[in-house]
């Protein structure tokens, strides 16, 4: 019967959406001129995977336009054409291209095909008008004769290609790979097949065939090892320059690593080849010593929902045993403490395995400073510090919003023009800072600039001007900084794509709240702002107070609590019509009996009896 290859698809999409990250990350690092050769080496990586990837999987219009993606970075791999500032804007644009195409065929939707056309053919056109460049003045070359030859080529690969049966089990396809062997130069193909059992023991699923290839090429080594990336592991592979002096073939598989029967060879699990795939062999994919592997979130939550009912298993052990007495009583409470120990150690262990490096947000900046500062009209650097600073799944999961209204704000209201930098002193390139570090407990993320500074008295006039803060009222600069949180309340003078219409930054403090944590403003006029976020380590877990009311026991959240304490006989006012109030830090609170809130019978209604929370 034949593969199902859409049992890879999911890994497949996985698998390029974080290369699409990386290509993106390397192209902003990009110098213009002189480029690291690794960094467009990894930006091709990338395109060549996803093009193979997707011509395995039949996604033809995303095999395509990748190829027409490589075809400009061999270019400029090769130092054919340079790296110029719009090269590298039309690169960006194709990442996004490529993220909507593969989203579009992971969801069965179409495929924006008039912007796919657009970008192909800006890329076609810059390879096309660097062909077409004049050459620079030279001395007239003598007349080559009239039988000259053309130039030979650099290198003739010869390449030994013995597939293990369990070749097409893996995704790959020898047709793939010989197309772009052809795409090279000249191929010669000899086919194998002594090995073709007869028809009715012929499996389907399985490779019988081999091949030696000859190809004659100005291609390097490292351009052939690329076309057998993805089947290392799944065959022998010799390859030899037989134009080199001396050489000798160079095996890419060793045998030993051959399926030792063919049934062993169907029954080993297909796993999909792109690289970074956790189960992948070879260093070159990333994790070639198999030390990870890719584990969906709902598993993991059901773990530690698994992990949080027996922690409180074990609590309920805990109490009974306390009130066990007898020969066994103690051996029984070193038990429990021991498994107290352990279920620590258990939870500690679930929390790691949910917390992920910042890092998954930071990574979405460098692109969005880049094209709202060139939109704009502005010059900004984005410094980012403790990216590798871990967080909850949760937590990282819903912070990526508020930080980036944050951003987007130092970039649009934080820092100046050009020329109005340059009148105060300042270079003319600001500055935006992404800092996440542990402090306390809690994990903190710093946005700042070294932006205008906010404004306090047009704050402070546009508050008075919507009624928000009386003509009389004396604030001080904290409190002044506080109204910029006030919903719909904006200072922008006109409204833009980017800000002006007032949402944001009270949305910005209600997400962070609701992650349990707290956001403050510290400005400097001329020298820029900060925005401080202090975060929980997690949600999963939440530390708790027990309290009893009557015969019942509640668990009380440790964040959401201040300060307990007992009332003294006499600290308790009732105000007429209003109910009980006692004084605390400067001010009047009032007073909830809980007993009455939930219908239970207490044990004293005396106030100086129980615990105020």
């Amino acid at each position: 019967m034949a593969l199902d290859l859409a049992q890879f698809h999911e890994a497949f999409f996985d698998e390029s959406f974080e290369a699409l990250d990386t290509m993106e990350a390397a192209l902003l690092k990009l110098d213009v001129g002189s480029p690291e050769p690794e960094l467009i080496n990894t930006i091709f990586r990338v395109a060549h995977s996803i093009k193979g990837g997707s011509a395995t999987f039949g996604f033809e219009e995303v095999a395509s336009f990748t190829h027409t993606c490589e075809t400009l970075l061999d270019e400029l791999r090769s130092n054919r054409m340079q790296v110029t500032r719009p090269i590298t804007d039309l690169l960006l644009k194709s990442v996004d291209v490529m993220r909507e195409m593969l989203r579009a065929v992971q969801h069965k939707e179409p495929i924006d095909a008039q912007r796919v056309a657009d970008l192909q053919f800006d890329m076609e056109l810059a390879i096309a008008q660097k062909n077409s460049a004049p050459a620079p003045a030279a001395e007239p070359a003598p007349a080559a004769p009239a039988a000259a030859k053309p130039p030979a080529a650099a290198h003739r690969w010869r390449i030994s290609f013995r597939p293990y049966p369990q070749l097409f089990a893996h995704g790959n396809d020898p047709l793939r790979m010989m197309r772009e062997l052809a795409e090279l130069g000249d191929l010669t193909v000899k086919t194998d097949a002594s090995a073709l059992p007869p028809l009715a023991d012929l499996d389907p699923a399985s490779c019988y065939l081999s091949w030696d290839l000859t190809v004659e090429t100005d291609a390097t080594r490292e351009v052939i090892d690329q076309v057998f990336d993805w089947a290392e592991g799944d065959c022998e592979l010799e390859i030899t320059d037989e134009l080199a002096a001396g050489s000798a073939p160079q095996v890419q598989a060793s045998a030993a690593s051959a399926p030792e029967t063919e049934s062993a060879a169907k029954s080993d699990p297909p796993r999909p080849h792109l690289h970074a795939v956790a189960e992948a062999e070879s260093p070159k994919h990333g994790l070639g010593d198999g030390s990870s592997i890719r584990v969906s979130t709902e598993k993991i939550d059901e773990l530690m929902n698994t992990v949080g009912e027996l922690v409180i298993t074990q609590s309920m052990l805990m109490q009974l045993g306390a009130k066990v007495s007898g020969p066994v009583a103690e051996q029984l409470r070193s038990g429990l403490a021991q498994l107290e120990r352990n279920m620590r150690e258990l939870q500690e262990s679930v929390m790691r395995v949910r917390m992920l490096p910042i890092s998954f947000v930071f990574s979405r900046f460098p692109r969005m400073v880049r094209d709202l500062s060139n939109r704009l009209g502005k010059q900004v650097d984005l410094k980012m510090s403790g990216e590798q600073t871990e967080l909850d799944k949760t937590v990282l999961e819903k912070i990526g919003d508020p930080l980036v209204h944050l951003v987007r704000n130092s970039v649009d209201h934080g820092i100046e023009m050009p020329e109005a930098r340059i009148a105060a002193g300042k270079p003319p390139t600001g500055t935006v800072y992404l800092e996440a570090y542990h402090k306390g407990g809690n994990i903190t993320v710093e946005v700042g600039d070294d932006g205008a500074g906010l404004n306090k008295d047009k704050i402070l006039a546009k508050a008075r001007e919507r009624g928000l803060v009386s003509a009389n009222d004396q604030l001080t600069d904290e409190q002044i900084y506080e109204l910029i949180f006030m919903a719909g309340f904006s200072t922008a003078e006109q409204t833009t794509e980017v800000s002006g219409r007032g949402v944001g930054m009270d949305v910005v403090r209600r997400n962070i709240k609701e992650l349990g944590g707290n956001i403050e403003v510290r400005s400097q006029p001329g020298k820029g702002s900060r925005f401080i976020i202090t975060l929980p380590l997690t949600l999963a877990i939440v530390d708790g107070q027990s309290v009893r009311v009557g015969d019942e026991t509640y668990i009380v959240p440790l964040v959401t609590i201040i300060e307990s304490l007992q009332l003294k006989p006499g600290m308790v006012n009732r105000v007429a019509g209003q109910g009980e109030v006692f004084w605390f830090r400067d001010g009047y609170l009032p007073i909830v009996r809980l007993y009455e809130v939930f219908g239970a019978k207490p044990r004293t209604t005396q106030l100086h009896e129980g615990l105020i929370m």
